[in-house]
Order: C-alpha cells, then structure tokens, then sequence
C-alpha cells in the first residue's frame, strides 16, 4: 500500500497524507486506508461550520477524537483527556453538534455477470445517537464528495439509528444493516491467536470420526462445524458460519488457541496446496491467514502439556439435598460451582446487599472510573455512590429471576460409587491406567465404567434422598431438567464446556433416577477423563453434583457474555446470543443464534447476525436484551472474585411474560 508523499499532487494535503476539502477518488482512498475486519477503510471528519470535510490518514490518525482535538481545535493530548467524556459527548451525542464522525470502508460484490464491483459504506461509531436529520445530512455531506461512479450505503451503527432512519426513504439514504453486510463475510475471527501446525481438513462428520481419535496436540482441525468432542489440539477452523459463544469456541478461548470461520477453505486449500500440510495459522479480528512452511517446523509441545491444576478437597460429609436458595458461593466444595453460583445469585437478588458498581468505579485511562456513565444507563444522574449501588440493585432484580430447585450434593455420588464393588473395581482399573498413561485402554474403561453408573441400582438412602427432594414434581409428573454441577469445571485454564450432561425432559421417579446416573456418569466419559488428566486433575478428587429443577417454558433461550469474545480488550461490549426455546441449541451449535452487541458504558446496541431465523427480534425484545446485558455487566462486579474485569457466562431464558430466568452463572474462559 502506498502513501501520498507529494502533497502538491493531492489538493488539501495537510503534511501527514489527510485531505481536507477534496474529493474522494478510489485511488486516494486506498492510499490513505488502513484494514478492518479484513476490509479497507478510512476516518472522515465533517465540519458543518466550515462546510467541510477531513479523509484522515488512517495510520497516523488511528482517533477520530485526537485529530479533531489536537489538528482543528488546537488542544493537547492532556487538555482533551483532562475532560474525555465532555468532548466525546459533545461529537457524538450532542444533536447541534459541528462535527460529524464516520468510517469509510469498502466492499466488493458480485454482479448478475459475475464480476466483483466496489462500494462504499459509511458508519459512525456504535455510540454515536445522530437523529435521522443528521444522518441524512451526513449521508448527503460525503456522496457529493465522493466519486459518483461508487455507490455508497449508509449502515446504522446501532438500533437507535435503525429507528430513526426508518422514516428516512430509502431512495434519500440508500443503507445496508450490519448483519447484511457481514452475515456472509469469508472470514470471521472468533478467538484470536496464532498457530503452527498440520492441516487436518475433513468434509464430513464421518471422515473426521475416522480418525478423530489419532488426532495430536500439533494439529489444526477444520470442518464446517467442529462438533463438542474435538480434543485439545492447535487450532480450530470452521467453514461453515458459528456463534463465538459456541462450546467449541469457549473450549478454544479457555485453551488459548486460534479460532475462526474461514468460508473459503477449500478455494484457499487448492489454491495453496495445504491439504495436510504445515501451516502457520493466524487470527485477528481484521486478517486470518494460513500460510504454509517449507518444512515441519520444530515444535515444543504446549505449556497445557505442564498445565496441573489442584481441586480444593471436595467434602464428602452428611451435607443434605439443599434448595439452591440456600446455597453461597463457598459451598462449591460440596454442592459444584453451577448450584453454588446459583445459590449466590439468591442471595444477590433476595438482599440487595452487594455492590454491583464494581466494574463501572475501576479506572479507565484516562477516566478516573465510569460512574458517571452508569449513573447514565440507571437514569440517575448525578447521583452519589450510595445511591447508584441501590439502583444498580434494583435493576438487577427487576430484570432477572433465579431458578427453583434443589441441589443433590456430592456426598450423594460418593455414597453411590462405595455402594457397589464393580463400580470401585473399575475406578480402580481406570486410576492404574491414567498413571501408566495407557491410553489405549483407557477409553474402554471408560465407556465401562459408565455403563456401570447407569445401571446399577442407587442405595435406597441415595434414592429416598434424590426423590425426597422434589415430591410435588414427581406427584404431578410436572417436567424437571436436571444439570450437572461438578467441582472439575468452571476453572481457571478449565472450563470444561459442554463436557458433562444434562437431561431437559425428565418426569417421574425412574426418569429422575435414570437422569442423575447419567449426570454422574458422564463425570467418566472418555473425553472427559482425558482433558482432566491433561492438566492434572487427579480422578480421586473429582466428584459431581447434580441441581433438579422444574421446567421452565421459554419464548427465547440464550447465552450472554460480558465482553466481546473477538476483542479482549474492549471493556463496552457485552455480547448477546438467542434463539427460539432453549440455549442448549446455541452451545451445542445445531442453530445458528441470533447475535448482538449491547454497549454497557455509552448504551446502545447493534445486530450482528440475525441467524437461522432470517430475522431480526422485535424492538421491544431487543430493548429487554439491552437491559438483561446491563444486568449481566452488574453482575460481573459481584461474581469475578479476583478481578472486576473477568468476564462472565450466563445461560437465560425469556418467558412468554417477557421475564427472564439465569439457569447458569460461570467465568467466561478467555
């Protein structure tokens, strides 16, 4: 990419290659660009009182709000940061503002004939509340200046704008929504990295069970969509479209490697010659590559491979079967961390004692805190610390709800495992081969082991206590999910997603038993054995509880993270997934979500996939997924014990009344 150097050549130049005042060419724009998500784009400025424009040089003006500061009103650095948040509203909030700010970026796509032509798409930035008048006037601003050969579209940067261009027509401001856009974009970063390793690309589901199990720590797998069993490898690469709240993608972030959509695979496979070759794999959110190596690279095995991680000594005494609201976060040792997060969550709502302004009152530099943008989004503001804790509570428990049930404790599956010889003779078989690391028979052992723990009768004190928890349930035959909760996952460099079962559709005394002999068996299942013997949890101290609850029927079922799971270092965002029913789909990857982007400092929210639906939610629905991902961000406060920036996993769903229910709280691993 070249830079414009001769500013005699280029009307306007300022001395760093930006132009104020002239038109925009398609060569002068690829001069000054840089790359975004894999597609070229620029800054621009519009003055209204001068009635002009600045096309800013992408790489020395990466800040619209720097330029404008230190470039046209003559301030420094520190004067404009001593007063940040009174500047950026007064640019991208205030409705008689002099500037308007956008980006540039271009795109390509195919005509009837097949041949790629260019367009032009302008945006804000996701905060920006311009009313539709403005937008019109920005649009009009930049297409007369822009070279009239390049269509140019308008993209709303949030719902808000959707709203107010909807009484704008179409033929005024041409536009595209976001989801349009990148709903079919080649390549998508879903966990950031980089990797060097073999290709294994399979097409199908069958090639890649073929010879799933020879699979090794230096390979990158790539297939349309990774299923939940992949084991622990060097990259992941599906071609086929994904949430990034997927189990696979949560077990990449929590193991550190590269994840990504690439749609092309098979053009780029035969182009480059990289079926089953050695590449170097690299994802970031604006490029992904692989680039093969002349030759197998010499590789160290991963430090997960010295990875070992210590469990606190589950307690195994007399702890009875507990309501969850009776439950605190300390009591994982002895109930899992689901129930015991659960527990908390009670005690959150039912007290109203915690301080959820945690994560908004750290230091921003160079912002002392973002009180003031949380005083904001309560509708409070102004107000003192005291009272923003006692709103920040009150939305939280008007927003959620905690689920109904009781938890079975692993005191539970202790009694039960002594209860039979065969099950203590096959653990002990199974413990000898993870010591020999005699893999080739730990998997039948496995497999053994876990028919066992179906089948054998529980002792009638175990049974008496699972049935004697929920007798109303089991008279009515109303139907229960039972969930696993064991105190190997949720950790940290272990998040064990989508390892371990539950059941939804359970009714009755023998499918309630049925079920949890299930939950407990799939503590021993194969893929579950062998990631904790990866990182060195012994199976002495593994244990599982198990939480019953009643159904609850959703309109909507998702999962939320409190952060964006392609940018780490974005503290704003907090991401959103839902689809009809219930969130298993979405994690387990047999539906592609529904999926949005809600701004918890500045407000705000975006689409970014309208999924399998073809659709996007109603406004009213989308403005309560605005309030669930505030209560989500208050919640962080709380439930990340050792840093206010741990981001968190919530399992909700959303009633036909419009209420929603968390079913599950965890550190989001990343």
């Amino acid at each position: 990419m070249t830079t414009v150097s001769d500013e005699a050549a280029v009307p306007g130049a300022v001395g760093d290659g930006t132009v104020v005042g002239a038109n925009l060419s398609l060569p002068l724009f690829r001069a000054l660009s840089g790359v975004l998500a894999g597609h070229p784009y620029l800054k621009v400025v519009v003055d209204r009182r001068e009635d002009t424009w600045h096309v800013l040089d992408t790489r020395v003006h990466p800040f619209h709000v720097n330029y404008i500061a230190t470039r046209v009103l003559g301030l420094s650095l520190a004067e404009l940061d001593a007063d940040l948040d009174a500047f950026n509203a007064s640019v991208y909030t205030d409705p008689e503002r002099r500037f308007l700010l956008g980006v540039l970026s271009l795109h390509t796509n195919a005509d009837p004939d097949g041949h790629e032509r260019p367009f032009l798409v302008l945006e804000t930035t996701e905060a920006d509340t311009m009313h539709g008048v403005l937008l019109e006037e920005f649009y009009g601003f930049v297409r007369g200046r822009v070279d009239g050969r390049l269509p140019l579209l308008l993209k709303p940067a949030n719902h808000g704008q959707e709203h107010e261009l909807a009484s704008v027509s179409e033929m005024r401001v041409p536009r595209i929504l976001s989801h349009e856009l990148f709903g079919s974009r080649t390549r998508t970063c879903l966990n950031p990295g980089e990797a060097r390793g073999r290709l294994r690309y399979f097409r199908t589901t069958d090639e890649y069970q073929a010879i799933a199990e020879d699979l090794g720590w230096s390979d990158i797998v790539a297939m349309p969509c990774l299923p939940d069993d992949v084991p622990r490898v060097a990259g992941f690469i599906n071609t086929a479209p994904i949430t990034p709240l997927s189990h696979t993608n949560v077990l990449a972030s929590g193991w550190g490697i590269p994840n990504a959509i690439v749609r092309d695979l098979d053009e780029l496979v035969d182009k480059e010659d990289l079926e089953g070759a050695w590449v170097r794999y690299r994802v970031r959110e604006d490029e992904i590559s692989l680039e093969a190596l002349a030759s197998a690279p010499a590789l160290e095995k991963p430090t997960w491979h010295q990875q070992r991680i210590r469990l606190g000594a589950p307690l195994l005494g007399d702890a009875p079967v507990l309501a969850l609201h009776r439950l605190r976060r300390d009591d994982r040792d002895a109930y899992g961390t689901k129930a015991a997060n659960l527990g908390e969550l009670h005690h959150v709502l039912d007290s109203r004692t915690a301080d959820l302004t945690v994560f908004h009152a750290r230091p921003r530099p160079p912002r002392s805190d973002l009180l003031a943008h949380l005083a904001a989004r309560l509708g409070e503001p102004g107000a003192a610390v005291d009272r923003l804790r006692s709103a920040a509570a009150e939305l939280v428990g008007r927003t959620v709800r905690a689920p109904e049930g009781v938890a079975l404790p692993f005191s539970l599956h202790h009694a039960f495992l002594i209860s039979s010889a065969a099950l203590q003779q096959g653990i002990g078989k199974l413990k000898m081969a993870l010591e020999l690391e005699a893999f080739d028979v730990i998997d039948p052992l496995c497999l053994h082991l876990q028919h066992l723990v179906r089948h054998t009768p529980l002792p009638e004190d175990v049974a008496r206590q699972v049935t004697g928890a929920v007798p109303e349930a089991l008279a009515s035959g109303s139907r229960l999910v039972v969930r696993s909760s064991s105190n190997a996952e949720d950790l940290p460099g272990f998040s064990a997603a989508g390892i371990y079962d539950s059941v939804t559709t359970v009714r009755g005394t023998a499918e309630l038993l049925d079920a949890v002999r299930q939950v407990w068996a799939s503590l021993l299942s194969p893929r579950a054995v062998r990631l904790r013997h990866q990182v060195g949890i012994s199976l002495d101290d593994t244990y599982m509880g198990v939480i019953v609850q009643s159904y609850v029927p959703a309109e909507l079922g998702g999962v939320l993270v409190t952060c964006n799971p392609t940018r780490p270092e974005d503290f704003r965002n907090v991401y959103v997934n839902c689809t009809p029913g219930s969130p298993e789909r979405i994690v387990d990857g047999t539906t592609l979500p529904q999926q949005y982007l809600y701004n918890t400092v500045e407000g705000g929210g975006r689409t970014v996939a309208v999924g399998a639906s073809g659709e996007d939610l109603p406004t009213a629905t989308r403005s309560g997924l605005a309030q669930l991902a505030l209560t989500g961000r208050l919640l962080q406060s709380h439930f990340s014990e050792e840093d206010p920036d741990d981001a968190l996993d919530i399992e909700w769903l959303m009633t036909a009344e419009g209420t929603f229910r968390l079913v599950q709280i965890r550190p989001y691993a990343r």
